[in-house]
């Protein structure tokens, strides 16, 4: 493959990326789709609907990437969740402070792009604060306190650390029959279970829990197989093209707003590409703003205090080093790392859940507290 191949190959992956991501902006800015937004539902008013949509999702996306990995298409392995290395730690620490800056920043850094084509000035602020701490974490001041304080409490796999592979001795050895049925049973769990109340199927649920489910199938298509080089012409190693962490990627919505940050401040360095990450964020933004102005619900909307903003300001730092440190988002570990049935995204996911809880309930003490 010559160089203008992989080029080529690379702008096919980018467009691609940023279509998907597209559809994935619209479709949250019609559904509400929302982690967030799903616990704030339940902490306070008890309704599961934008949950179960959420499960709807994880389950669809895990059924997806389970039938493509069982016929060989994509290999789950080469991701980033399902490495040797299990830091629990990690895991637990950063998804909990994810969690909690979520709550903090009136959203996740999905919800956050999704707002920003919506015209909230407020998320503009947001995404900046996750995109610096993000890049801090990934690699400057916060990175010193991740590397040694956090990632060093790890254990280490004597295989990778998705599920099929541990349990492969259960299906004779056969990881692909394993990576079948398991994303079958589990995936179906999650459907089974988001489908269960019958007052969930609206069209907007179903929408929002099958396109959001499916976009992540998709993307795995893309940089797994679509872009997957098996020997890169210029290292001769294999290569997932257009993606910043050199391994498959689907979306995920912390370091692509560090690394959109930097490829805007250095737009006139040519070694600076767009990569899948990038194409992402910026499909959602875009997806999201012709929705909004195509269903008039564009609105500009601001800071209600010093308050309001000291709180949006700390959620996007508690996010962008929560999230690199657990090595994603609600979006990152919650859909695209739970597909590929990773340990370390079920408990990073299950911290994101409980530092939202608790943000929650720290906001009902302060308002108790000021009456």
């Amino acid at each position: 493959m010559t160089d203008v191949d992989l080029t080529a190959l690379s702008h096919t992956v980018v467009w691609f990326t940023f279509a998907l991501a597209f559809v994935f902006g619209a479709v949250l800015q019609r559904t509400h789709f929302c982690t967030m937004g799903a616990l704030s539902d339940i902490v306070n008013i008890g309704d599961w609907n934008r949950m179960r949509m959420w499960l709807l999702a994880i389950g669809v996306a895990t059924i997806g990437t389970g039938v493509l990995a069982s016929q060989g298409i994509i290999d789950p392995v080469k991701a980033i969740y399902t490495t040797p290395r299990f830091t629990w730690l990690s895991y637990l620490v950063g998804g909990w402070l994810f969690g909690f800056g979520m709550v903090l920043a009136s959203g996740c850094g999905s919800k956050t792009l999704v707002r920003i084509g919506g015209g909230n000035l407020k998320s503009l602020l947001v995404f900046v604060m996750i995109g610096l701490s993000a890049y801090m974490t990934l690699k400057g001041l916060f990175a010193v306190l991740r590397v040694t304080a956090i990632d060093s409490v790890q254990t280490t796999f004597a295989t990778s650390q998705d599920l099929p592979t541990l349990l492969g001795g259960l299906f004779g050895g056969d990881v692909h029959r394993a990576q079948l049925v398991l994303g079958l049973a589990i995936g179906g769990a999650f459907v089974i279970a988001a489908l269960a109340r019958r007052e969930f199927w609206t069209f907007d649920n179903l929408l929002g829990g099958l396109a959001v489910g499916a976009i992540i199938v998709a993307l795995w298509y893309v940089s797994g197989k679509l872009g997957y080089v098996a020997e890169n012409p210029n290292t001769l190693e294999e290569s997932f093209v257009a993606t910043n962490s050199g391994k498959m990627e689907a979306l995920s919505f912390v370091s692509p707003l560090a690394y959109t940050m930097y490829w805007l401040m250095m737009w006139s360095d040519t070694s600076n590409v767009v990569t899948l990450g990038i194409a992402s964020v910026l499909g959602v933004v875009a997806g999201s703003f012709v929705y909004a102005l195509a269903s008039r619900n564009f609105r500009w909307e601001g800071f209600q205090g010093t308050e309001d903003t000291a709180n949006h300001m700390a959620g996007g730092v508690l996010m962008g080093f929560g999230g690199v440190t657990a090595l994603g988002c609600t979006v990152g570990q919650g859909l695209s790392g739970v597909s590929t049935l990773a340990l370390g995204s079920f408990l990073a996911t299950v911290a994101i859940l409980v530092g939202g809880v608790c943000a929650f309930k720290y906001q009902m003490w302060r308002i108790e507290r000021s009456v």
